[in-house]
């Protein structure tokens, strides 16, 4: 369901200029070239220890994947090093895939890359033996129950479902404010952040953007939507460390450490 009376095409529309605006940031300059190297080169994985060691306990070997919310490709194009073919990646940014293509041109794959919004996928979408869902995917959708419908409808019976995703507690917290420490939203927040700030990976302030919406949810709605669209949890492990904008990396290492990331591995049964 909604959380507020934006409509699910405003939201998302909003989200794609957002998207569209950020993504020249990423496409120059010393990063992306070095990027692009890396992805020429034997072994290319920008995956971090806690999604490696993850994505190495199962066997992918063959198995086709997609990845939902993909930006660039360059972590469907890591798959590769795990045995996973790297069949399709899905964005509605074209700027971001435009990107992934130059990247799978380095790295010599030849992954499908779809612009759509994930709620208006192409009717004839075929059953994939993998999804990945990463970092900061979930809170950009609006209605989490149908989205999860849709990821169980491009799964073949007994494909798995991997989520590596910032901790809902995370969502709690406001690493700029003057008291970092505090919280500063409800954990059970219905509201979306509106957001005018220009995005990045890097975390570097680039000034005011175009509006988009950020949509908290629990680590319960989470699971339960995930059940509900038919999918059988195997493992669910929370995390003490970051794995989004560097300014985050403030709440790790305490005495009194929150979840800060986690891993959700799924089935689907057939």
């Amino acid at each position: 369901m909604m959380k507020d009376a934006l409509s699910l095409l405003e939201a998302t529309q909003a989200n794609k200029a957002a998207w569209e605006a950020s993504a020249p940031l990423h496409g120059t300059g010393a990063g992306w070239e070095a990027l692009l190297k890396a992805a020429s080169e034997p072994g290319f994985s920008t995956f971090d220890t806690c999604l490696a060691e993850t994505l190495g306990a199962l066997d992918l070997s063959g198995k086709r994947a997609v990845q939902i919310g993909c930006n660039n490709g360059r972590e469907l194009l890591s798959l590769a090093q795990y045995g996973a073919v790297p069949a399709v990646g899905i964005d509605q940014s074209g700027a971001f895939l435009a990107q992934a293509r130059m990247l799978s041109e380095a790295a010599k794959l030849t992954p499908e890359w779809i612009e759509a919004n994930v709620y208006e996928l192409p009717p004839n979408m075929c059953a994939f033996d993998f999804v990945l869902i990463t970092i900061g995917v979930l809170n950009w959708m609006p209605d989490l129950a149908r989205f999860f419908e849709i990821v169980a409808g491009v799964m073949a019976p007994g494909a798995r479902l991997v989520i590596y995703e910032t901790h809902p507690v995370m969502e709690m917290f406001d690493p700029v404010a003057e008291q970092p420490h505090e919280p500063a939203f409800s954990y059970f927040q219905q509201v979306p952040h509106r957001q005018d700030e220009m995005f990045s990976y890097y975390g570097q302030d680039h000034g005011t953007g175009t509006t988009s919406y950020w949509f908290p949810h629990t680590l319960g709605e989470i699971v339960t939507s995930c059940i509900r669209a038919g999918l059988r949890i195997e493992r669910l492990t929370e995390h003490g460390h970051s794995n989004r904008e560097p300014e985050y990396d403030l709440y790790e290492g305490r005495a009194a450490q929150i979840p800060m990331s986690y891993t959700l591995v799924a089935r689907r049964e057939g």
